[in-house]
C-alpha cells in the first residue's frame, strides 16, 4: 500500500492528483474508481498503463461504457470502508499530526491494526 497526501486542509480534489496517483499503480492490471473520475482524459492515462479503467459513467453522459465491469467494481466499497474505519480515528480524521511523514506513519499504522482487526 502506498498513501500519497495531496493537500495539508484536504482541499484538493481527488481528480486533480488522479495522474500521480495513477502513475505510482505499477503492475496494475483494473483500475477501478467511482463516477468522480469519469472523464476522457483520466481514462486515456489509465489504457496508457496497460490498465482497463473500471470506472461507471455519469449519468448524463451519452458515450458507451464497454469496458465497465460490474463484477470488478463491486469491490470498491472494500476501499470505502477502510477510510470509513480510519475517520473513527480522530487524529487521522483531524490530520492532527502536521509533519507528512508523522502523520504517514500513523495512517499505517492505523491500516494495520485494521488489518489485523486490532484497531474499532
Amino acid at each position: 500500500m502506498k498513501l500519497i497526501l495531496t493537500g495539508i486542509a484536504g482541499e484538493v480534489q481527488e481528480a486533480t492528483v488522479a495522474h500521480k496517483i495513477i502513475s505510482q499503480a505499477y503492475g496494475a492490471e483494473n483500475v477501478i474508481a467511482d463516477k468522480g473520475y469519469d472523464s476522457d482524459e483520466i481514462r486515456r492515462h489509465i489504457r496508457n498503463r496497460s490498465a482497463i479503467p473500471i470506472i461507471p459513467r455519469r449519468s448524463n453522459s451519452m458515450r458507451p461504457n464497454s469496458e465497465f465491469d460490474s463484477h470488478l467494481y463491486k469491490h470498491r466499497p472494500l476501499v470505502e470502508n477502510l477510510f470509513a474505519r480510519l475517520k473513527h480515528l480522530r487524529g487521522i480524521a483531524t490530520r492532527f499530526e502536521k509533519l507528512a511523514r508523522n502523520y504517514r506513519a500513523i495512517v499505517y499504522l492505523a491500516c494495520s491494526m485494521i488489518g489485523l482487526k486490532l484497531g474499532k
